[in-house]
């Protein structure tokens, strides 16, 4: 008699980060040990907590409860000159939108920078559907873009959603150390 397969989704979310959403087809048997390796490859490793077995085929993955991700200070059209413009300091800008899959992966890098260049470097963030004349202004084309401003003038443009160590060789360049 052939084994019967089931469907097992596995959804892991923290506040500072989008759900991780997998659904898998697996044998009765190994579901669980193989759901949570397939979940754990689904990028939702650093989030796992525990994973338990629920009733039949389905698994539950519960979440970190801490939340890690440090928050970047909003900027807009009214305070961009006090607080880019004006700064002592360099200042990094990210240009992103609530929709945008590779703005919310670069978010935590960006937060992660803020800490640790805090007192060398200013982060901020300008969501381009609330500011869309800001956008057009810098000649935003796509996003995540990254800006990096020194004594009011911008000096260097990052787009995409690059791995850490692009933006940390990119602002090394303008931080006092």
């Amino acid at each position: 008699m052939p084994m019967a397969s089931h469907v097992v989704a596995v959804s892991v979310a923290t506040a500072a980060s989008p759900p991780h959403v997998a659904a898998f087809s697996l044998s009765p048997r190994p579901r669980f040990a193989r759901a949570v390796t397939l979940c754990r490859r689904a990028r939702a490793a650093p989030l796992l907590r525990s994973c338990t077995r629920s009733r039949g085929a389905s698994l539950v993955c519960a979440a970190q409860g801490q939340d890690t991700a440090i928050q970047v200070s909003d900027v807009n059209k009214s305070t961009w000159q006090s607080l880019v413009v004006e700064s002592e300091l360099p200042v990094l800008v990210e240009f992103w939108a609530s929709w945008c899959g590779p703005c919310k992966m670069i978010d935590p890098v960006i937060g992660k920078l803020s800490k640790e260049y805090e007192g060398k470097l200013k982060c901020y963030k300008l969501n381009t559907d609330e500011n869309p004349d800001m956008a057009t202004q810098f000649g935003i084309r796509s996003i995540p873009t990254m800006l990096i401003f020194k004594n009011g003038e911008k000096k260097d443009t990052v787009i995409g959603a690059v791995p850490e160590s692009t933006l940390v060789t990119c602002v090394e360049k303008y931080v006092e150390t």
